[in-house]
């Protein structure tokens, strides 16, 4: 079911070598540094971090290596294994959480909130992203700091194609149909792996949102002081963006 494809295990399972490869884990180390320097707490070795989606942990571990309190959360089983296979491993704690994000909250706990590598938007129904963004202020301490990075309107409106292909070192082949519904409010997309003489198919949809229409969002749930960049590097958001960052404050002081 295209609506749920979160909850497909299958999924996750059947593609974690291609979304977890161990370059872009190895990133998450440079995107934690850059999150938190972001968010204002550069040299700062402490205080309590919450990585929504967190996947397998590949930010959430260097910031409890840091010496944050971390905690994540994700809705899969399968990821969470994976990532505390790999705090054991690397001998650091971090709290993982399972639960769905529109439910998680956890009031004025956070200090800063991360939700990275576009895991938002996975819901048909919009107020659904309302309330993930409402969940992450409520989470927040005052003066707490969001920081969201996600693929946006702007980004894909440039480079989109609606079919390409990836060849991996193992000999598989994975091929992405994409296609923009809902006059630019969805994209739908078509994965096909063709691993060892077999073909398997998975779709899946999410929200697509511009700079403007994600910033009015963050402020209809309380943030104030918003900034938008192109990347997390803190590049100026503009036609040459690769991604959409925003940085997004929770009125008050802590």
């Amino acid at each position: 079911m295209v609506n749920e494809w979160f909850l497909n295990e299958s999924f996750w399972e059947t593609f974690f070598p291609y979304l977890f490869s161990e370059e872009r884990t190895a990133l998450g180390a440079v995107q934690a540094e850059q999150a938190v320097a972001l968010a204002g707490l550069a040299g700062l070795d402490k205080g309590r971090v919450l990585d929504l989606c967190c996947g397998p942990g590949r930010v959430a571990i260097p910031l409890a290596r840091k010496g944050f309190r971390v905690t994540g959360v994700d809705r899969s089983p399968f990821l969470l294994d994976k990532a505390r296979q790999a705090a054991q491993a690397q001998g650091v704690d971090v709290e993982w959480v399972q639960e769905d994000m529109r439910s998680f909250t956890r009031p004025e706990s956070f200090s800063l909130a991360l939700n990275l590598f576009t895991s938002f938007g996975y819901f048909t129904d919009p107020n659904d992203d309302i309330q993930v963004l409402a969940n992450l202020c409520a989470c927040l301490v005052p003066g707490g700091t969001l920081v969201m990075e996600l693929m946006c309107k702007e980004r894909l409106a440039r480079i989109w194609q609606p079919t390409i292909s990836e060849t991996f070192g193992d000999g598989s082949l994975l091929v992405h149909r994409v296609s923009i519904q809902e006059s630019w409010k969805r994209v739908h997309a078509e994965w096909v792996l063709v691993r060892d003489g077999r073909a398997e198919t998975f779709t899946f949809e999410h929200s697509l949102y511009s700079g403007r229409e994600l910033e009015d969002r963050l402020l209809q749930v309380g943030f104030t002081d918003i900034a938008l960049f192109g990347d997390l590097d803190a590049k100026e958001f503009g036609v040459d963006a690769e991604r959409l960052v925003i940085v997004a404050r929770k009125p008050g002081s802590s």
